[in-house]
């Protein structure tokens, strides 16, 4: 499900017109990228928390040239699904295995 799908599925079933529906969907995920990037987790209760996760400084490699690159310690956004959350997954009938991912050129 891509994004415009979901803000078709919950304009028809709640009745608010897509413009509504889109408006409100971008500034959540605004809201929590500017809560993330300020440092602040984000919980929302039944569903997860999206969280920030500290990577240690390692030594890559660049294989073109063959040559070590130090990689800095750096912070990464990451999402915990909720256990309520995980367990309604895990229960569903509807999925038998796991979804191929698709490679978009529209993200």
């Amino acid at each position: 499900m891509r994004k415009a799908d979901l803000i078709n599925k919950i304009s028809a079933e709640t009745g608010i017109q897509k413009v509504d529906v889109m408006v409100t969907i971008e500034r959540m995920i605004r809201e929590i990228k500017n809560s993330l990037a300020s440092g602040e987790n984000l919980y929302i209760r039944g569903f997860g928390s999206f969280i920030i996760k500290k990577r240690a400084a390692k030594v890559g490699r660049n294989i073109k040239k063959n040559v070590s690159v130090a990689i800095p310690e750096h912070f990464i956004p990451a999402f915990k699904p909720a256990k309520e959350f995980i367990q309604e997954i895990k229960s569903s009938p509807n999925i038998k295995e796991a979804p191929e991912l698709k490679e978009d050129d529209e993200e």
